[in-house]
């Protein structure tokens, strides 16, 4: 069974019968869903569906998607030998209890050789082994918005900080920002901004990794200095309001996430200058290139593991299992009726 969303309204989903094949062909394996990640991370993804291809990783019926989320599988059935039955592997799965993958094995696993995967960054379809550990659901929450942060925190480090001397992060409260303002915190000297609604302030304030907490209705007080804008909304009403405060004194607009994905759309202009879309993947890929490969990974994980650290202090994790409890943690997320504090972890069985 999988869980597939309306392409044309990500409120809309359904539950759909699905059975792995009886017989598979040559280097394919089938892999049963361990267990997920549901986090606001996820409904970036349905809305870039289309425009950045995320329905594309796991085809289905036309105009409905399936769900790209973090997971830990377990190979239940294999015609790949370097592949075997019963290896538990780290990737993007569909949302579901199993996904039937055509394997290439890889120094650390395997990729999707699918060919319809060949146009994905290799970030999404890569398999890497993965022993149980202690830490395997705050990995699971946390290990692919930290990437993000720590993307965006590096592109907007080697270029300076584009001379500014604060950062403005929307959506303080979502676990990706709450990431970047680490990541800022620990490798330069800027202010660090945080907006959130009233209902989160308390919450993001406790978190000690903003140096301001900003509400939505109180973006007047923001320093009046040159700032960088990193929008994790997708709010384009309150990112116009940000360059309009601060005219000629924005050094750099980057637009990431949409958590504020239902808001109400302006046609207003934002004041220069226009926000740039930040993509993951291309800046992953040009440090591969220029660290190579297991430094990257490096220093990912190194950096990772603090914040995993660091975020006991105020996650707890939540676990929920079964097809249709797993689809109400889906729409609570879109209806924005999650907990920030929270980690949901789920699983099909």
């Amino acid at each position: 069974m999988h869980l597939e969303i309306d392409r044309r309204d990500i409120r809309r989903t359904r539950l759909v019968p699905s059975s792995a094949p009886k017989e598979l062909p040559t280097s394919h394996i089938v892999m049963r869903l361990e267990s997920a990640a549901l986090t606001s991370n996820n409904v970036s993804y349905a809305l870039s569906g289309d425009m950045l291809d995320y329905w594309g990783f796991f085809p289905t019926e036309n105009g409905w998607g399936r769900l790209p989320v973090m997971g830990f599988g377990v190979v239940t059935a294999s015609s790949c030998d370097d592949v075997p039955v019963g290896g538990r592997y780290f990737g993007f799965y569909p949302l579901g209890d199993h996904h039937v993958v055509h394997a290439q094995a890889s120094r650390g696993g395997f990729i999707d050789a699918a060919p319809w995967r060949e146009k994905h960054a290799m970030a999404y379809r890569s398999f890497d082994k993965a022993e149980s550990t202690p830490q395997d659901d705050a990995i699971l929450i946390l290990r692919g918005l930290f990437l993000t942060s720590f993307l965006i925190e590096d592109f907007i480090r080697e270029r300076q900080n584009f001379g500014a001397k604060q950062i403005i992060i929307t959506s303080a409260s979502s676990k990706t920002s709450i990431a970047l303002a680490h990541c800022v915190q620990r490798s330069s000297n800027l202010h660090v901004v945080g907006i959130t609604s009233v209902g989160n302030a308390t919450f993001t304030e406790s978190l000690g990794e903003y140096d301001q907490v900003v509400t939505y209705d109180n973006l007047d007080t923001i320093e009046k200095t040159s700032s960088i804008v990193v929008d994790m909304a997708g709010n384009q009403n309150i990112v116009g309001k940000i360059h309009s405060l601060l005219p000629d004194l924005i050094a750099h607009s980057a637009s990431v996430g949409a958590t504020h994905w239902n808001a109400e759309r302006s046609n207003t202009p934002i004041p220069a200058p226009r926000p740039e879309f930040f993509f993951a993947p291309s800046q992953l890929a040009k440090r591969g290139k220029e660290w190579g490969r297991e430094e990257i990974n490096r220093r990912i994980s190194d950096a990772l593991a603090i914040f995993i650290d660091s975020s006991a202090r105020w996650m707890t994790m939540r676990h929920t299992r079964g097809a249709e409890a797993v689809a109400g943690v889906y729409d609570d997320l879109v209806a924005g009726k999650v907990d920030p504090s929270l980690g949901h972890i789920v699983a099909f069985d």
